[in-house]
């Protein structure tokens, strides 16, 4: 008959396919349940508030329209429903794919059933899949598989959540009018009740509800169950002869069998014969205590077994069968202790079996510390015999070949000297004896590898040939003859011993050493382990043998994806792999914790103990300097951490599942966790600032924080050589990434699509950087940081002075701060800090522009007197080139009548113009450093920007002339580094893409205007606030106009210095006709503001010229 499993027997194939998904799928859900979005769990204030109005369960299939009515009534939610959409779709999308699979799986899996049932596949039913071999373990794996995806679904992802994500996907995916089993999928997965969170009651009748959803033919749970109960269906107790390890060789039946037994819930509750029998047979040594002494007796034999020169070939060969037993036994004992033990072996909430847990506690003597010694002397002599047996496999023909060479040769020797030509003393010649000995020599050369059984046969007459040769013909006396009788017999033997080393050996050795019922037991003894390590570094290579140990989970879930050739074969091994890997990082991080613990103490040592060896030394202050204490101290320290590192390397290049570690490699991941762990929580803790400390904490802060990050950054520069790292590369890498992902974290404050932190590239799942809860409104510590600045540098408490390039607070002209603060912010965070801090003022400024934008459209276009005002004032002034009659009255009226948009107005501008002055700084600040600290690159981006502008100008006076198109990023990097080297103009730069608004230069002119008033001219330091009390500052005010009007087209700055001009030429006009002798003070502030706008857009002069004539402008400088 056809082979179950070939490719051209189509239902074999179609069942492995299906249990070939439902492994992926089982590896798909629990790969997801990591990523569950928080928000869905509703769990802290700050999220109900903000989304419960927009986050539904199945409640919502009630009355969708209502739900949906009460969003569209409340257009602030109907954004937030939006904004929510982008930032979750992909993820709702992978989550629904899944548990759409999950339905799908049991479909097919019943429509396989109803195939078998209508004869589809010819010559198969029900009954003849389940009497062949391998169809009945897929048939029984295919039903368990279903059973086991309910379950992690519901242990894994909480029903609630789950009903809120598959509501949440449907509201917002767009083909829902298609997807007609939404509604199966929805019944199939909705809340049980059930909650994996510790001392929860179980709710009644379940999981059989549960697993109940979806109908399944009855006749065949019931056959699958009637198979598991009464055979052996993966023919395991071939491996375990014994009887008393039965229940051992039965483990992987009688777990499936439990999973089943919910699929026909009339067994569990009435059948109690039934019931019996699966105890008695799958169970029957479950909380019965008689492995204490097994434990104790195990493992001292397998403690002898492992001492040097113990395990050896000869002594490998002679006792296979006693070594099996001996793994056989530790196996055995390792897994009854460890899940008798679990604490998750009962039920809390059951009293009965918690009273026998503590009785198997008492009775079996539980000591974790032991068992796990047990698992790992058991791990390493499993480890050490299957590498012997690999070796003498792929040695054994050649092995068996030269002792069958050797044998002969003596043989042929002995016949040489028999013949008497050989001289060999006292051996007369004997013919017989010549020719028996080499018919001998020729049997030994025909025995024939290949037949095993023939070959081991044979070579046993001649050993006993070979004794009987040397009684009868008296050859005892001869001693040389004895000696050539016994080598030939030994070689004989080797081999016997060789022929019999099989690959069966191998196999039971694998399926005896399963270690994957511990797959979450294992971190119960994880700080026993990190412990162990921390006590004797060296433990690590034991423990290598205990993780490849544990690699015998991904087998199962692995081998029928392999057998069914599925793509998923590499997504599955890599997502176990990779859990193993993780969970082997996690226990050796011990390692560099130790380090780090180490080092903290040196940097202390360096840093306040050992005073520094000045170049000219005194010869009595030798002793002083020598301070031999201290030294002796770090000299200990460090010996201690290199003792660590040889710790980790001595683990060798391990293939865990399908990933290579490579224990250098782990070692400086391990090394960079813990540097980016310690440096997030010191940036966390040591920048955080109480707004109403007088004066600001901020710069005492920055100091402590410098001295804090020198303190790592020194002993990651005297660590390098001990550990054979690159530490300046791994310092700089890592701090780098800190500070760029807080900045992201913070920036996605200000995005509609916030970046999550699975797609952040600077996330990474090996080496995390750490997330604190917010203290504030800002997420991250570069947020305060930024917020505590902008706070400090306020313009309504603080006046900066440009020249000086300093605040100072406007009531007692105390300075503030000055551009010695980036100095200090670039030695704490580095360029990466600067940089990401402009980052995010650019971003603020952004939010601050829209807002401005919203407000202009609010206050001026929608208020009808305002917009009756500006025409007015629009008949008024026009045209531009002339002069206002009566101005001071026209001007003044207009700016009576649009009073009340302007105390928006001017924090708008002001806050806007605050923040360029601080990207300035900054820019001024990267620039400088750069220059000093390198000052090539500095050169060459200076060289290529100008090179870049240069064709592009060249371009656009020529168009045939290169350009870079679309999909060339040259721009975009280049930007990148010309930002992080401060060569940038931030009033240059473009922030909002604006429309056409009207009147916007008229009220950019009214609002100046109406400024004026406020500021007086100061011969010290220019514009200055005329009363304390109604606080206003000039580069704030002037560099925000700036900015606002860069944004839109350059007619209305046009349109903007014309009115000034205007102003100017017709308020000089007046005073002139009123014989007033001086200039009066708006036309003074005027003037500065056109003057001041030439300085900082470096604009010809001619650009205000054009507006005001040249002789007020030299009578203005007389004034000044």
């Amino acid at each position: 008959m056809l082979d179950f499993l070939a490719e051209n027997n189509l239902c074999g194939q179609a069942i492995l396919r299906i249990v070939s998904c439902g492994n992926a799928i089982i590896a798909e859900l629990l790969r997801l349940s990591e990523f569950v979005p928080g928000v869905f769990r509703l769990k802290d204030k700050a999220d109900q508030q903000k989304y419960s109005e927009i986050i539904f369960d199945f409640s919502y299939f009630k009355g969708p329209e209502i739900c949906e009515g009460k969003l569209e009534a409340k257009p602030e939610l109907l954004d937030l429903d939006d904004e929510f959409r982008e930032n979750n779709i992909e993820i709702l999308t992978r989550f629904y794919l899944a548990f759409q699979s999950v339905h799908k799986y049991i479909v097919d899996l019943n429509r396989y059933l109803d195939d078998l049932n209508e004869g589809i596949y010819i010559q198969q039913t029900l009954e003849t899949v389940l009497l062949n071999e391998d169809g009945k373990q897929l048939l029984c794996e295919a039903l368990y598989l279903y059973g086991v995806m309910l379950l992690v679904i519901d242990q894994k992802i909480e029903g609630e959540v789950r009903e809120r994500m598959l509501v949440s996907y449907y509201r917002y995916s767009a083909a829902r009018s298609a997807d007609s089993n939404m509604d199966d999928i929805c019944k199939l997965l909705r809340s049980t009740g059930y909650s994996s969170q510790p001392g929860a009651k179980r709710p009644p009748n379940y999981p059989e509800s549960y697993f109940s959803r979806v109908p399944i033919s009855e006749t065949f749970i019931s056959m699958v169950i009637g198979r598991l109960r009464s055979d052996d269906i993966y023919n395991q107790v071939s491996a375990y002869p014994l009887p008393e390890h039965r229940s051992t060789a039965l483990a992987t039946q009688a777990a499936m069998l439990y999973v089943l037994l919910y699929f026909d819930p009339t067994i569990l509750h009435t059948q109690q014969s039934k019931m019996r029998e699966i105890v008695d047979k799958y169970f029957p040594d479950n909380w019965a205590s008689r492995y204490a002494a097994v434990t104790e007796r195990v493992h001292s034999q397998v403690r002898q077994l492992l001492k040097e020169g113990c395990l050896r070939e000869e002594m490998v060969l002679d006792n296979i069968p006693k070594l099996l037993n001996c793994l056989r036994d530790c196996n055995v004992a390792i897994r009854w202790v460890m899940l008798h033990t679990a604490d998750t072996a009962c039920d809390p909430n059951n009293k009965r079996l918690r009273q026998i847990k503590d009785q198997v506690l008492t009775d079996s003597k539980y000591n974790p510390k032991i068992l796990f010694q047990l698992l790992l002397d058991t791990g390493q002599f499993e480890f050490i015999l299957k590498e012997m047996f690999k070796q003498m496999l792929s040695e054994k023909q050649e092995k068996w070949e030269s002792f069958k060479k050797e044998g002969s040769e003596r043989m042929a020797e002995l016949a040489d000297v028999f013949s008497g030509v050989k001289p060999l003393t006292r051996v007369e010649k004997n013919e017989n004896l010549q020719a028996w000995f080499r018919e001998i020599s020729k049997q030994i050369m025909s025995l024939n590898y290949d037949d095993s059984t023939a070959a081991g046969r044979k070579t046993v007459q001649l050993i006993q040939a070979l004794e009987e040769v040397q009684e009868f013909h008296q050859l005892e006396s001869n001693l040389q003859v004895c000696q050539f009788l016994a080598d030939t017999r030994k070689f004989l033997h080797q081999m016997i011993r060789t022929i019999n080393i099989k690959e069966e050996v191998l196999i039971t050795m694998q399926i005896v050493g399963d270690l994957s019922y511990a797959w979450q037991l294992i971190d119960s003894f994880t700080s026993i382990m990190q412990e162990s390590i921390r006590a004797n570094p060296s433990m690590v290579t034991k423990l290598r043998a205990t993780f490849l140990k544990l690699a015998s989970a991904l087998d199962m879930p692995l081998l029928r994806i392999n057998q069914a050739n599925s793509p998923d074969l590499l997504s599955v091994s890599q997502y176990y792999s990779g859990e193993l890997v993780s969970y082997v990082r996690k226990v050796l991080q011990i390692i560099p914790e130790s380090m780090f613990t180490s080092l903290l103490k040196i940097i202390k040592l360096q840093t306040h103990d050992i005073i520094e060896v000045p170049t000219r030394l005194d010869k009595d202050k030798v002793r002083d300097y020598a301070q031999l204490g201290p030294r002796y101290e770090v000299a200990k320290l460090t010996h201690a951490i290199s003792i660590f590192t040889e710790g980790i390397l001595m683990m060798k290049t391990t293939l865990v599942g399908i990933i290579k570690v490579d224990p250098k490699q782990l070692l400086e991941d391990g090394i960079r966790k813990e540097l980016v762990k310690r440096v997030a929580l010191a940036l966390h803790r040591g920048l955080t600032f109480n707004p109403k400390a007088k004066p600001s904490e901020l710069m005492p802060k920055l100091k402590d924080m410098a001295a804090t990050m020198d303190g790592f950054h020194r002993s990651f520069e005297y660590i390098q050589d001990y550990v054979n790292i690159y530490g300046l590369k791994i310092w700089q890498e890592e701090v780098s990434r800190i500070i760029n992902y807080n900045v992201e974290q913070e920036c996605n404050n200000f995005l509609r699509t916030k970046i999550q932190d699975w797609q952040s590239m600077y996330q990474s799942t090996h080496i995390p950087i750490p997330k604190f809860a917010p203290i504030d409104e800002s997420v991250t510590f570069i947020g305060r940081l930024c917020r505590e600045i902008l706070r400090i540098t306020d313009p309504k408490v603080a006046c900066y002075i440009d020249q000086l390039n300093t605040w100072y607070d406007m009531k007692n002209h105390q300075e503030v701060t000055s551009s010695r603060l980036f100095s200090e912010i670039q030695d704490t965070l580095g360029t990466f800090g600067l940089n990401g801090l402009d980052r995010l003022l650019c971003f603020m400024i952004v939010k601050e522009l829209q807002n401005f934008l919203s407000m202009f459209q609010k206050m001026v276009l929608r208020d009808k007197p305002v917009l009756d005002a500006l025409k007015v004032l629009m008949n008024s002034v026009n045209p531009l080139k002339g002069i206002v009659a009566n101005s001071a009255k026209v001007y003044s009226t207009a700016i009576a009548k649009t009073q009340k948009i302007w105390a928006a107005y001017v924090d708008a501008i002001m806050k806007v113009g605050q923040m360029q002055i601080l990207r300035r700084q900054i820019a001024n600040e990267l620039n400088y450093s750069c220059r000093f600290d390198s000052k090539h690159l500095a050169a060459a981006l200076e060289n290529l920007n100008k090179a870049i502008l240069a064709d592009i100008e060249a371009h656009y006076q020529d168009p045939s002339l290169p350009y870079p198109r679309e999909d060339n990023t040259l721009l975009y990097e280049i930007t990148a580094y010309l930002e992080a080297a401060g060569i940038h103009t931030p009033l240059n730069k473009i922030y909002i893409t604006t429309k056409r608004l009207p009147y916007f230069p008229i009220v950019n002119f009214l609002f100046l205007i109406s400024q004026l008033p406020k500021l007086q001219y100061n011969k010290n330091f220019g514009m200055a606030c005329r009363k304390p009390a109604d606080p206003i500052d000039w580069p704030p005010l002037v560099l925000g106009l700036l900015t606002l009007l860069k944004q839109f087209h350059s007619r209305y700055t046009e349109q903007f210095l014309a009115l000034i001009g205007q102003f100017v030429r017709s308020t000089m006009e007046q005073c002139t006709s009123q014989k007033i002798p001086e200039m009066p003070a708006d036309v003074v502030g005027a003037l500065l503001f056109l003057e001041d706008y030439v300085r900082y857009t470096k604009l010809p002069r001619r650009v205000v010229e054009a507006h005001v004539p040249s002789f007020i402008f030299d009578e203005f400088r007389t004034v000044l």
